[in-house]
């Protein structure tokens, strides 16, 4: 990792439930849990407007300080978001030491678009706006930048070029973003018979002619 691991301060919480989280995010803290390997989860809070610039920042290891002169090295393992999904409402996290290898998520930061993008009908299209990556928590990159610019039409997971230690988990063949050109659908003209007039499909009527017989009367 390039920039320093950010250090936030946490608090225990001993009370635990929907009405005391509601209670903390009201005073700006967030309710947060620590998982660690063999051991029963710690409930804490922390500063909410100071995680969530750490987050914006695109901090995935952080260092929590509860006070007592031993930071936990710990990997943002999941957000949750309240119902509208617009405010963070809990984070989980996960302690890690820094040799070990994890699984992270990691959104690409994309710039510039392909030259087959300003054709007429032609659509980018981003299926993959993230990436799975596999490395060591000292290796967790700040983030991974794409440059479009250069790209004719397709980019794939192959096509990324990755700092050292860092690996992909998705297929190389999988596409990043690319290019979708849509044409107009042309109308067909309609049926028409060799004289230009429109063919009139043929009734026929199947209508017996009647028999007529004359009867002798004795």
């Amino acid at each position: 990792m390039a920039h320093e691991t950010p250090i936030v301060k946490v608090e225990l919480r001993d009370r635990l439930g929907t009405r005391y989280a509601r209670r903390l995010r009201k005073n700006g803290r967030l309710p947060a849990t620590i998982y660690s390997k063999g051991k029963d989860p710690i409930s804490v809070s922390v500063d909410e407007k100071e995680v969530l610039t750490h987050l914006h920042a695109g901090s995935h290891i952080i260092e929590l300080d509860n006070g007592d002169g031993n930071p936990a090295t710990v990997l943002v393992k999941d957000l949750q978001f309240g119902y509208l999904g617009d405010n963070l409402i809990h984070v989980d996290f996960a302690r890690v030491n820094m040799k070990q290898v994890v699984t992270i998520n990691m959104t690409l930061e994309l710039s510039g678009q392909p030259t087959k993008a300003s054709e007429a009908g032609a659509i980018l299209e981003i299926p993959r706006p993230e990436i799975e990556i596999e490395c060591m928590v000292q290796d967790i990159p700040d983030s991974i930048k794409v440059d479009l610019t250069t790209v004719e039409e397709v980019f794939t997971i192959g096509d990324l070029i990755l700092p050292d230690g860092v690996r992909a988990i998705l297929d190389p063949e999988r596409h990043i973003a690319h290019v979708t050109i849509i044409q107009e659908e042309i109308d067909e003209p309609e049926a028409s018979t060799e004289d230009g007039d429109d063919a009139t499909p043929e009734v026929i009527s199947e209508s017996p002619a009647e028999e007529t017989s004359e009867e002798g009367s004795e």
